[in-house]
């Protein structure tokens, strides 16, 4: 009997092929935008999180101000002497800090402005490394004993940056300053990031006049001790240094944890507003299937009267009519799935070709597109429910004389 239902669904689809294939624009539009734009979206989250983990749970950050925005100078910058404090905090394992400023980079006749970022010599880079995922494709790293050497991002490397490559043993001014290349980072996925420089630490204090101040510093708790513990007590060694009292301080004190809650809170309203904005679509579409099946009912009530005056009950002309709003809502969303997946992986290989990002990347889970396909034939059913009574309900003496 279902059987029966679905066949002729489907013939009554077929004979408006038209009329059918624009009541699926709206639906097609619909899920492709929830596919595409949802896939990207999980797969910047995904792309954050794996960014989190290489820094660790028992990461902490200290910065200037109210956090990241406190990086521009408005507050007061943190210092070597802060550092000191830091590392003397009870279950602190390693400590360290860097500056970063955008600089004048001169190379063969060429003049760009890049990140320039001054990293410590100590044990303690290890955190920073960790932190950004810096790691060496060519060459050496940076060495206690250098001073005026650099390693280079890998779009620096690839000549995305100057029009010729920057390779190993080439010479670049950094703020008029000549620096040796000695090595090139693997590609982190930020363009910021894969384009800049790293030079030591006192190196950078040096060539950018800043003798004392650090923009960020990364400390390491120890096992065995609670990494959220660790930072309230350097938020109050600081407090205690700075003099200041709790709830003025001019500094931020946050984990990897706390970090990454924070940025799973913007990017879950990102994604709600994304599928808000795809849902709109879905509404449209839903209200064209809706429009096209009341047509239908009209079209066909003489049709329906046969099947009454034959045996036909309510329910059985319900059933059929809501079946093929339902194939309609289905076929909308296997060919909006496709073309929103075929969209969001155009978006990435764009975003990793020309914007040199691994950020935006396509997350498409199966669950994901099976949940997709199985809402679009539930906007399809609900779609119809009204214009299915309608059917339902007509006498059959009346659908038989309607001209």
């Amino acid at each position: 009997m279902i059987s029966d239902y679905f066949r002729f669904a489907l013939s009554n689809i077929k004979r408006n092929e038209v009329r059918s294939l624009l009541t699926l624009a709206g639906i097609v539009i619909g899920i492709a935008a929830v596919v595409s734009l949802i896939s990207l979206g999980q797969g910047l989250q995904e792309a954050v999180n794996e960014q989190f983990e290489l820094m660790g749970t028992n990461t902490i950050m200290v910065m200037s101000g109210s956090g990241l925005t406190g990086m521009a100078g408005a507050a007061t910058p943190l210092t070597q002497s802060d550092l000191e404090v830091i590392r003397k905090v009870k279950g602190v394992d390693l400590a360290g800090g860097f500056i970063s400023k955008i600089a004048k980079i001169e190379f063969n006749d060429e003049i760009k402005y890049s990140w320039v970022s001054g990293f410590p010599q100590d044990e303690s880079r290890r955190i920073i490394e960790d932190m950004g995922g810096y790691s060496i494709e060519k060459g050496r790293d940076l060495k206690e004993a250098d001073k005026y050497k650099t390693v280079v991002g890998c779009m620096l490397a690839n000549a995305d940056v100057f029009e010729k490559e920057v390779n190993i043993g080439d010479k670049v001014k950094i703020e008029g300053q000549t620096f040796k290349v000695v090595g090139s980072y693997e590609p982190i996925g930020n363009p910021d990031d894969d384009s800049a420089l790293g030079i030591p630490l006192e190196t950078a204090r040096e060539v950018f006049d800043e003798p004392d101040e650090l923009m960020v510093i990364m400390a390491r708790s120890k096992d065995g001790y609670t990494t959220d513990d660790v930072a309230e007590d350097i938020k109050e060694k600081l407090r205690k240094d700075r003099g200041q009292k709790e709830g003025e301080e001019d500094f931020t004190v946050q984990t990897s944890e706390q970090l990454k809650e924070t940025a799973g809170v913007v990017l879950d309203v990102i994604n709600y507003v994304l599928i808000g904005i795809a849902a709109i679509s879905l509404l449209v579409g839903g209200v064209g299937i809706m429009n096209t099946m009341y047509t239908s009912v009209l079209e066909r009530t003489r049709e329906i009267g046969v099947m009454k005056a034959i045996g036909a009950k309510d329910s059985d002309i319900m059933v059929v009519f809501l079946i093929e709003s339902g194939i309609l809502g289905l076929v909308g969303g296997i060919i909006g799935c496709s073309i929103g997946i075929g969209l969001s992986k155009s978006v990435e290989i764009l975003a990793t070709e020309e914007l040199n990002t691994t950020l935006l990347t396509a997350y498409i889970a199966p669950e994901f597109i099976i949940g997709a396909l199985m809402f679009s034939f539930i906007v399809g059913c609900i779609s119809g429910i009204l214009p299915a009574r309608q059917a339902s309900q007509l006498k059959p003496v009346d659908a038989l004389r309607y001209e």
